[in-house]
C-alpha cells in the first residue's frame, strides 16, 4: 500500500469539509424543524424534515429496523474500498474528486443512521407536478459524484479509443 501523500489528506479534508456542511445543515434543520413541517421557499422548493430509515427513493424503508445495519456496514466498506483507490491511484484527478464526493455523502448519512436510526432529509424539490423525494447535502454528494465517475469513464473510454 502506497504512503499517503499531500494529494491524499487534501482528498480527506475535502470529505471532511462536505460531512461537516452535511451535519452542520441538518442540525439547523432539525433545530428548527418538527418531523414532517414544511417550509415553502419557492414555488419549487421547500425545506422539511424527513426521516429516511432506507436508502435512496426509501429503498427498504419498512423493512424493519435490519436494514440501519446494513447500510451503515455497506457505507463503511464502501468508504474502505474508496480510501484504498484514493492511496492507489493519486493521480487519477477526475476519479478522486468523483469518490471523495461519494466518501463524505457516505460518512455522513452513516453519522445519521448512527445518531438518529434514519437519515436525515430537508431537501424537497417539486415542479409541473413532479415531486423529487427529499435528500440532503450528503445525497448530492453522493449523487455528483457517481455522476463524475461515470463521465471520468465515457472520457477514458473515449481517450483509449482514440
Amino acid at each position: 500500500m502506497p504512503k499517503p501523500g499531500r494529494g491524499f489528506w487534501g482528498w480527506l479534508g475535502l470529505a471532511a469539509g462536505l460531512v461537516l456542511v452535511d451535519q452542520l445543515s441538518k442540525l439547523a434543520v432539525l433545530a428548527r424543524f418538527q418531523l414532517g413541517e414544511s417550509l415553502e421557499i419557492t414555488s419549487f422548493f421547500n425545506l422539511v424534515l424527513v426521516y429516511n430509515p432506507g436508502a435512496a427513493f426509501s429503498f427498504l424503508a419498512a423493512a424493519g429496523g435490519w436494514q440501519k445495519w446494513f447500510f451503515v456496514a455497506l457505507a463503511l466498506g464502501i468508504s474502505a474500498w474508496i480510501i484504498h483507490m484514493l492511496l492507489a491511484h493519486p493521480e487519477q484527478k477526475r476519479q478522486n474528486l468523483a469518490l471523495t464526493l461519494i466518501l463524505g455523502g457516505a460518512l455522513g448519512n452513516v453519522i445519521d443512521r448512527v445518531a438518529y436510526g434514519a437519515v436525515v432529509d430537508f431537501l424537497d424539490f417539486h415542479l409541473a407536478g413532479w415531486h423529487w423525494p427529499a435528500f440532503n447535502v450528503a445525497d448530492s454528494g453522493i449523487t455528483i459524484g457517481a455522476v463524475l465517475l461515470v463521465l471520468d469513464q465515457l472520457l477514458l473510454s473515449r481517450t483509449r479509443a482514440s
